[in-house]
């Protein structure tokens, strides 16, 4: 086996962590969001991604947030409120279409920007995910967050672990005890034991 397929597949078993926290906290919504997984998201296992049920979409906050945009259709925090509520309902598509219009109505906006990023990935569209995240980091060279998402991304949509690594040294470095940086170390102790684990099966007997 190459050394990128065993780091990939040894590494997977720590990524499917990263992956629960990230659809966990990447929005930050609440306070208390970020400390601790959700258990909304895949988790990568060596063998693949492992589907579970999507929460339910709230229908009632829907309504109440369309409600407010049918008055002030650029109201940002709605729009993210309402991006936000398809998200936790993996209605990815529709997530997308008012992650749209919040960064269009505020283009400064990282958080949401890496919002529709994490959209993207989760639709398939690694690429633009990736573009999306170059967005937010032109926002903001330092947003964890994104840095965190785009790692994932390289890993998973890409794989390509040795960018992905330089992604998560990032945060790592930025902000180790923050989640972020934590769900980073992670990764990157990993793909070192990976690595370490093959250095020793090449020299055994």
């Amino acid at each position: 086996m190459k050394s990128d397929a065993i780091a990939y597949v040894i590494a997977g078993i720590c990524f499917g962590v990263i992956l629960g926290w990230v659809i966990g906290t990447q929005q930050a919504r609440q306070a208390g969001l970020a400390q601790a997984p959700t258990a909304s998201a895949p988790a990568a296992t060596a063998t693949g991604t492992v589907q579970q049920q999507p929460p339910p979409l709230d229908e009632g906050r829907v309504q109440a947030l369309n409600t407010v945009l049918a008055s002030d259709p650029t109201n940002v925090n709605a729009l993210i409120q309402l991006a936000n509520t398809y998200f936790d309902a993996e209605r990815w598509d529709d997530a997308i279409v008012w992650y749209e219009k919040a960064v269009a109505a505020d283009p400064k906006n990282a958080d949401a920007s890496t919002d529709l990023g994490v959209s993207y990935y989760y639709s398939n569209r690694p690429d633009e995910a990736l573009a999306r995240f170059e967005h937010s980091l032109r926002i903001d060279s330092k947003h964890t967050k994104t840095l965190l998402n785009k790692g994932i991304v390289l890993a998973f949509g890409k794989q390509d672990l040795k960018a992905a690594a330089v992604e998560w040294q990032k945060v790592a470095d930025l902000a180790p005890e923050s989640p972020e940086g934590q769900a980073a170390r992670r990764a990157l102790d990993g793909i070192a034991s990976a690595h370490a684990g093959e250095a020793g099966t090449a020299n055994s007997p």
